[in-house]
C-alpha cells in the first residue's frame, strides 16, 4: 500500500497538561489511521498510487472527479497529520534555527509577532482547518489557514494559499475538544509549548532549496 501510519515518537501522554494523552491516541491512533486507510483505498490500482503524499497534493487537478475529492481529503488529512505530529515535541525542544530566526524577524517582526498573527489565523478559521507557516519562493514566509484537511501544496486555486508548509495547527474539534472543549484559544496557546523548533528548521532549511 502507498501510504502507512507513522509511529509517533513519543508516548501518547509526553504532551499533558497542553494536549492530553487521549486526545493523542485517538488523534492519531483513529483519525489519522481513517485518512490512511481511505487514501489507499482510493489510490489502489491507479496511476499515482506511487507518488508521496506531498507529490500527489500538486496534482489534485489532474485526477478524475471520483478521485480528487477523496485524495483531496484523506491523502491531504496523512499529509497534514503527518506533519503535525512530527513537528511537536514534548519540551518544544531546543529553539528555532539562526536562519529561521532570521526569516522570521525579517518578515514578522519578532516570533511573539510570528505567533500573534499564527494564532489569528488558527482561531478565525471558521469550523474545521489548519493554520500554516509557509515558505514562498525567494525564502520569505508567510501565515495562512486553510478549510477541512486542504494544505498549501494544493496551491492557491485549490486550497486558497500556495507555498511550502513547515508547520500546522490542527483546529478541527477532534484535536482539542476533550481536553478544551469549545476553548479553541487556549488550545492554540497551549500549542506553542510542545512545538518542535528543530523540526520546523528543517522544513526551513529543506522548503528553501
Amino acid at each position: 500500500m502507498p501510504y502507512t501510519l507513522p509511529a509517533l515518537p513519543y508516548p501518547p501522554a509526553a504532551f499533558e497538561p497542553h494536549i492530553d494523552a487521549k486526545t493523542m491516541e485517538i488523534h492519531h491512533g483513529k483519525h489519522h489511521a481513517a485518512y490512511v486507510t481511505n487514501a489507499n483505498k482510493a489510490l489502489e490500482g491507479t496511476a499515482w498510487a506511487e507518488l508521496p503524499a506531498e507529490q500527489l497534493m500538486g496534482k489534485l487537478a489532474e485526477l478524475p472527479d471520483d478521485k480528487r475529492v477523496v485524495l483531496r481529503n484523506n491523502a491531504g488529512g496523512h499529509f497534514n497529520h503527518s506533519l503535525f505530529f512530527r513537528t511537536l515535541a514534548p519540551a518544544g525542544g531546543p529553539a528555532a534555527s539562526a536562519e529561521l530566526t532570521d526569516a522570521i524577524d525579517a518578515t514578522f517582526g519578532t516570533l511573539q509577532a510570528m505567533k500573534e498573527q499564527f494564532a489569528d489565523a488558527a482561531v478565525k478559521r471558521f469550523g474545521s482547518g489548519w493554520a500554516w507557516l509557509c515558505v514562498m519562493p525567494g525564502g520569505k514566509l508567510k501565515i495562512c489557514s486553510t478549510a477541512n484537511q486542504d494544505n498549501p501544496l494544493m496551491g492557491e486555486a485549490i486550497a486558497g494559499c500556495g507555498g511550502a508548509p513547515i508547520l500546522g495547527l490542527d483546529v478541527w474539534e477532534h484535536a482539542y475538544y476533550l481536553h478544551y472543549q469549545n476553548r479553541r484559544a487556549d488550545y492554540i496557546t497551549a500549542f506553542w509549548n510542545v512545538v518542535n523548533w528543530a523540526e520546523v528548521s528543517k522544513n526551513f532549511g529543506a522548503a528553501k532549496r
